[in-house]
């Protein structure tokens, strides 16, 4: 797939950005702060739902506005969708698919397919669990869009049943562990149930993906980084006792019935530590390098071969879906050695559509070429906002090895009919 175009409007330091695009690669060139990740960060938002940089939305307005638009016309396999969303300051974002608006924005996952390799890409081995967890999330989501409403109605469950244990904890506290506390937990069953329910889902859905990606891992690793030890992953729920195997872990009905026995087995532990200690929002995914773990044995040679090797099997695992994602490179090619920028190279000019982000041209692998767009920033104070350089503007990039002009789409296409088009909430 590939992005026909896409628009910003008052999008972090874009007061406005219109570009077309066709196949290949485009370089955006500038100074650090001046804007260049904001354009890969709208196209991630547009894939996934959400920043790679940031949890909330607020940031991603242009100070001094109330909200900002992502707009983009996707071409994917002989269709073309536009997609809008609109983030809001301080109330729900809103969606729009080929001009018409959607319940939510979830219903826009699976228009554009995207993978990102970028600085913040270290703290998938270094950082805390929930950065892995995310990681493993998000590419669920782009595979089976469906699993976004799954993952936001766990989340629901697990906010109600800590209020009930906070309340609980509270109640006890205070010395009357009578009402107050039986009346804190009287509800609390059916909501264990549906979060034994849900997080049995989830859990199978990542044991499920693990499992294919831990062999795309190794062998990407061992391309990128062929004298280091074999790297792993794994699947690691958060339970008392021996794990469950691979297949258990896979099958939501066992794991329904584990969960509800952990869940009754923790409950003096919840209550007295006011929080919801069971569930796959806990469980870790475990990076190796041979017989040690990642984090804290890794170099820094290693920590980047890591991070980049999880998101090269992340695309080769979406390609295996039929898909073709875009890949969207952050600043990452100053960060590497000869040998994994040679490596990095190589596989982008394999990828339809690729947006890459540097300081200067020179930070680039010969091989990586393509059209080149100029990001500046403009203005003093609060009017500083970031540009296309003049002669680089409305659409037209500069060339920078290969195409003459790589937003040569010329006119935009009409977008598809939604009707006809639609992306399917199952799959």
């Amino acid at each position: 797939m590939h992005l026909r175009s896409l628009r910003l409007v008052d999008y972090r330091s874009w007061p406005s950005l219109d570009l077309r695009f066709g196949p290949g690669t485009t370089v955006l060139v500038g100074r650090n702060g001046h804007g260049k990740t904001n354009v890969l960060e709208a196209i991630t938002l547009l894939a996934t739902g959400k920043s790679h940089r940031v949890s909330g939305d607020a940031p991603l307005v242009r100070s001094g506005r109330e909200g900002a638009i992502v707009t983009a016309l996707a071409h994917n396999s002989g269709r073309e969708l536009q997609v809008e969303l609109a983030v809001n300051k301080g109330k729900a974002n809103r969606a729009r698919l080929n001009t018409s608006p959607v319940r939510s924005p979830r219903q826009l996952l699976g228009v554009v397919q995207s993978v990102i390799f970028a600085p913040e890409d270290l703290s998938l081995v270094r950082g805390d669990p929930s950065g892995r967890r995310a990681f493993l999330d998000d590419l669920a989501v782009q595979r089976r869009p469906r699993l976004a409403a799954l993952r936001a109605e766990y989340d629901k469950v697990v906010r109600q049943r800590t209020a009930l244990l906070k309340n609980a904890n509270a109640a006890e506290r205070r010395g009357r562990p009578g009402g107050g506390f039986d009346s804190a937990l009287a509800s609390i069953e059916v909501w264990d149930v549906r979060l034994a329910e849900l997080g049995a889902q989830i859990i199978a859905a990542r044991a499920g993906l693990v499992a294919e990606l831990d062999p795309l891992v190794t062998e990407a690793y061992a391309g990128i980084a062929p004298e280091s030890r074999a790297a792993r992953i794994a699947y690691e729920p958060r339970l008392r006792g021996a794990a469950p195997g691979l297949a258990e872990l896979r099958d939501p009905e066992f794991m329904e019935a584990v969960l509800l026995a952990e869940i009754a087995g923790r409950r003096e532990d919840e209550v007295a530590r006011a929080q919801t200690l069971v569930g796959p929002h806990r469980d870790e995914l475990a990076l190796r390098l041979g017989d040690e773990p990642a984090k804290g044995f890794a170099s820094h040679g290693e920590t980047w071969s890591f991070a980049l090797a999880l998101r090269i099997a992340s695309l080769e695992l979406l390609r295996a879906d039929d898909l073709e994602p875009i890949l969207l490179l952050d600043d990452v090619f100053a960060e590497l050695d000869t040998a994994r920028r040679a490596a990095l190279a190589e596989i982008a000019a394999g990828v339809e559509q690729v947006f890459v982000t540097a300081a200067v041209p020179e930070d680039l692998p010969p091989a990586l070429s393509g059209s080149l767009i100029h990001v500046e920033m403009a203005g003093e104070g609060d009017a500083r906002a970031s540009r296309i350089r003049e002669g680089d503007a409305a659409g037209v990039a500069r060339d920078a090895g290969v195409n003459d002009a790589g937003n040569s789409a010329g006119a935009d296409p009409s977008a598809a009919d939604a009707a006809d088009h639609a992306p399917k909430g199952d799959d």
